[in-house]
């Protein structure tokens, strides 16, 4: 079934509305109804709240019975929060709430979306990683009032019941939770160390690595389809399951959860391209953390491309650039490349000063952004040399006998990096040969056997 299918679907059965709370202006809700669409719900509508955050209900107390009252009003199961709810206020609210209405807050939302979008067993593992972690600190919680409860009763002269049964049966499930987050750590560092030695055989192999990021439907799949060529490593799915022949580019929030990797010619320079994860706002540090295996794929690239919306408002567009950067952080270690997407829904005009948010969320320079239209086509050959530019590369020149070992040195060059200007004079060879550094000085070695 596709995904439109299934949101349809879903949607008959499920509706919701959304909470959303802002101390300095008027909340935005379109992002959370994007959201809570995305994950299958039908959202009836939206109640807001221009103040601090209150440590017991989010809301104020008096919004958040205003809030119950409208879910009684209007039927919903559902109501989203757009912003993390702790333990002790997802319990609070839980009082007011008529019985059998579910609370999501905008973490565990994503988890859902996440949940549902995983289609390798890595991706699963991440996500089931992340819901483990989300879990731990409500159980605790869960643990906590029990107890407090129960002293209540004792204090109080009442019968403390079976209390003290329950409390070692939330003490057990939270020893479980530990040691399931445990085991499926030491999975996923498993994988991790597996994808390390698959990127460094590519490396080996002569491929530089590029990654495609930025904030969910930023263009990023579009942008990858547009650069990427046909697979043709030589190589099967089971040793390698992050190649694939396609990748989704739909218009819609998450589209790409499992990272997916083609071949591509940038400029003359061979790479291997992959599409990643979306990013979103306010994710917490835990949820990063869980994907840490994904998004190793932009940590450990040669290059990474950052893209940014240009049909967004600037203000988004610097709030996104600024959250993809913050989710990067300083694990990236090739060359950051800010590029704006989709230019052809907005006047020339309006480009500089585009391009200058995203600059300023990088603390970059304005003419260092590139403006492409993978629509239209535009600037997409000035961002390929610009990626070629970035990427590690060594020239050296040969001048070597004319036999056939010297044939097979050619060819090998050819599978491994950019040869150019050879000239045959008498029984010599001289060809020149660009490639990363390791390589050329692979190269360097064989012609001197």
């Amino acid at each position: 079934m596709q995904d439109s299918d299934r949101r349809r679907r879903r949607s008959q059965e499920r509706t919701a509305l959304v909470a959303a709370r802002d101390a300095a202006t008027e909340p935005d809700t379109e992002e959370a109804i994007a959201l809570a669409d995305t994950a299958g719900y039908e959202v009836v509508g939206a109640v807001t709240q221009r103040r601090v955050e209150d440590p017991d209900y989010w809301f104020g107390r008096g919004k958040a019975e205003e809030l119950m009252r409208r879910v009684t009003n209007t039927g919903v199961d559902t109501v989203v929060f757009d912003g993390p709810l702790s333990p002790k206020q997802a319990y609070t609210l839980g009082e007011l709430c008529p019985d059998g209405t579910q609370l999501l807050d905008r973490h565990r939302l994503v988890l859902d979306i996440f949940a549902e979008r995983a289609g390798t067993r890595e991706a699963g593992l991440q996500v089931r990683l992340a819901e483990l972690r989300y879990e731990l600190p409500r159980v605790k919680m869960a643990v906590r009032l029990e107890r407090q409860a129960a002293n209540e009763r004792t204090a109080s002269g009442a019968h403390a019941g079976q209390g003290g049964g329950r409390d070692e049966k939330e003490h057990r499930r939270v020893r479980d939770l530990r040691e399931r987050i445990e085991r499926i750590g030491a999975k996923l560092d498993s994988l991790g160390d597996v994808a390390a030695d698959r990127r460094a055989r590519r490396h080996a192999a002569g491929f530089d690595l590029v990654a495609v990021a930025g904030y969910t439907n930023a263009g990023k799949s579009t942008l990858f389809q547009r650069l990427a060529t046909d697979l043709d490593l030589g190589e099967n799915d089971r040793r390698h399951p992050d190649e694939h022949s396609t990748a989704a580019a739909d218009d819609g929030l998450f589209e790409t959860l499992d990272t997916t990797t083609r071949r591509a010619e940038l400029d003359g320079r061979r790479v291997l391209l992959t599409d990643t994860v979306g990013f979103v706002a306010d994710l917490p540090p835990w949820l990063v953390e869980s994907f840490e295996t994904t998004l190793s794929a932009a940590y450990a690239a040669d290059a990474v491309l950052l893209l940014a919306d240009a049909s967004d408002p600037v203000d988004r567009i610097r709030e996104k650039v600024t959250t993809s950067r913050e989710i990067l952080a300083d694990g990236v270690r090739g060359e950051l490349l800010p590029v704006l997407t989709k230019v052809d829904r907005v006047p020339d005009e309006a480009a500089a000063d585009l391009r200058a948010a995203v600059a300023g969320a990088l603390s970059a320079e304005p003419e260092d952004v590139a403006a492409i239209s993978t629509h239209e086509g535009d600037g997409l050959e000035t961002l390929e040399r610009r990626v070629a530019a970035a990427l590690p590369r060594e020239t050296a020149t040969f001048d070597v006998p004319n036999d056939g070992e010297t044939q097979s040195l050619l060819s090998w060059a050819h599978d491994h990096g950019v040869v150019h200007d050879v000239t045959y004079t008498g029984d010599r060879v001289r060809f020149g040969f660009e490639a990363r550094p390791a390589v050329v000085e692979r190269a360097r070695s064989r012609a001197t056997r």
